[in-house]
C-alpha cells in the first residue's frame, strides 16, 4: 500500500514507519506542527508536537530513508482539542484531549487530507491491534494499551488505519529503535497535556474563563463548607486542593461528588458517594458489530488506564446505557465509556460513548 506514517517525534511512531517500510509499503513521513506558538507547548521530550519533536521525527525519517513533511494543522487543533477542553471544563466535565486529538485530528483531519492526497492508509505508533477481522483489539503491552483512545474511531477509520506495534512491548520497541539506529530509542514517554506548557491545568483554565468565585457544599447537610475562585478546576473524585473551612461531621475525608456549572456549585461528600453502578453515554460509536440494542454482557473501562469492570450495556437512539458489574467511583461525566468483548486473541473493542452522567 501506499501509506502515510503519522511521526510524533517519539520512538513509537518511528519503529511503526520503519516496520511499515519492511512490510513493503509506500511510506511517507509526516509530522503534524500543532502548536500556534511551538515554544508554548511542552519541551524537554515531554510533548508530541514542539519544535523538539519536529526535528527529532525528521532526522528519524531519514534514518528509516523515507519522505518526510510537516503538515500545520495548529488552528484545526485549536478549535477542535484545545478550545473543546476548555468549553468541557466550563460546562463541569472531564474531558479527554488525547482521545479528542485521535478522533477530530489524527484519524479524521489527516486520514482525510491523506486519502484525498492518494494515501491508501495512515499508519501510527499507537500500541493497539487491528485482527485479521478488522476489529480493534488491545495490545500485547497492556501497560501500554491505546485501545481505549483509539474506540472514538469509526469502522470506516479503523479499515484505513495501520498499527504495527500492537504485537510488541514498549522495551521490545525501544531495543528495535537502538538496533536501527534510532536517536529516539531511549527518548521519555510524553506526558500531560502538551498545550499546557507548565502543567498547571488550573491556571490554564482560569486565565482562559476567568475567576468564578463560588460555594462548595456538602451533600449531607447541604451547608456551605468551603469556597472556590472557578468550579472548572475540580474534577469528579477529587480530594486534595479543597480547602474546606468546615470538618466533616465524621471527620473523614471528603470528595468532589459533582460540579454544577448553573449554580456555580461543587459539591462534595464521603467517599462512598462516589460510587456509581450505573452510566449513561451519548454519541456512542460502535465497530464490533451491530449496536447492542438490547441488554448485551461485556466489560468497559470508564477512563484511561482505568479498571475493567463487567457490565451490561445498550443504546436506544443516541443514548448508550451501561449497569456495571460492580460500582465504580469517580466516574466523570466527559471521559469516555469504552465496551470490549473479552477474547483469548486480545480483548476486542466493541465501541465507545462519551460519559454523561
Amino acid at each position: 500500500m501506499r501509506v502515510l506514517a503519522a511521526m510524533s517525534g517519539g520512538v513509537d511512531s518511528a519503529v511503526a514507519a520503519a516496520r511499515a517500510v519492511e512490510a513493503g509499503h509506500e511510506v511517507t513521513g509526516v509530522h503534524l506542527a500543532l502548536s500556534r506558538n511551538p515554544q508554548t507547548y511542552r519541551t524537554g521530550a515531554r510533548g508530541c508536537c514542539t519544535l523538539e519533536d519536529s526535528r527529532d521525527a525528521r532526522r528519524a525519517a531519514d534514518v528509516i530513508g523515507i519522505p518526510f513533511y510537516v503538515w500545520d494543522m495548529a488552528d484545526r487543533f485549536h478549535e477542535d482539542v484545545v478550545d473543546d477542553f476548555v468549553a468541557e471544563y466550563a460546562a463541569g466535565r472531564t474531558p479527554n484531549p488525547c482521545l479528542r486529538c485521535n478522533e477530530k485530528i489524527k484519524f479524521s483531519a489527516v486520514l482525510d487530507r491523506a486519502i484525498a492526497l492518494g494515501f491508501d492508509a495512515v499508519v501510527t505508533g499507537h500500541h493497539a491491534r487491528r485482527g485479521d477481522d478488522g476489529l480493534l483489539r488491545r495490545s500485547v503491552d497492556l501497560a501500554k494499551d491505546q485501545s481505549y483512545v483509539l474506540a472514538v474511531l469509526t469502522r470506516e477509520q479503523l479499515d484505513r488505519s495501520v498499527f504495527p506495534l500492537g504485537d510488541s512491548t514498549k522495551a521490545q520497541v525501544r531495543t528495535e529503535a537502538a538496533q536501527r539506529g534510532l536517536s529516539v530509542a531511549d527518548k521519555p514517554d510524553s506526558h500531560d497535556i502538551c498545550f499546557i506548557a507548565d502543567g498547571d491545568t488550573r491556571k490554564f483554565l482560569a486565565d482562559r474563563l476567568g475567576e468564578a468565585p463560588g460555594d462548595i457544599v456538602d451533600a449531607r447537610t447541604g451547608a456551605v463548607v468551603g469556597a472556590h475562585a472557578g468550579a472548572y478546576a475540580y474534577t469528579v473524585g477529587q480530594r486534595k486542593g479543597l480547602s474546606l473551612g468546615v470538618p466533616a461531621p465524621d471527620g473523614k475525608p471528603r470528595y468532589v461528588l459533582s460540579i454544577t456549572p448553573k449554580t456555580n456549585t461543587v459539591t462534595v461528600g464521603p467517599v462512598e458517594a462516589l460510587e456509581a453502578s450505573e452510566v449513561a453515554a451519548r454519541r456512542p460509536v460502535w465497530t464490533g458489530g451491530a449496536l447492542p440494542t438490547e441488554a448485551t454482557p461485556c466489560q468497559v473501562q470508564l477512563r484511561a488506564h482505568g479498571e475493567v469492570v463487567p457490565a451490561t450495556v445498550r443504546v436506544t437512539g443516541d443514548t448508550l446505557h451501561a449497569e456495571l458489574g460492580k460500582p465504580v467511583r469517580g466516574v466523570a461525566a466527559g471521559q469516555a465509556i469504552v465496551a470490549y468483548r473479552p477474547d483469548p486473541a486480545g480483548d476486542v473493542v466493541l465501541g465507545s460513548a462519551t460519559i454523561t452522567g
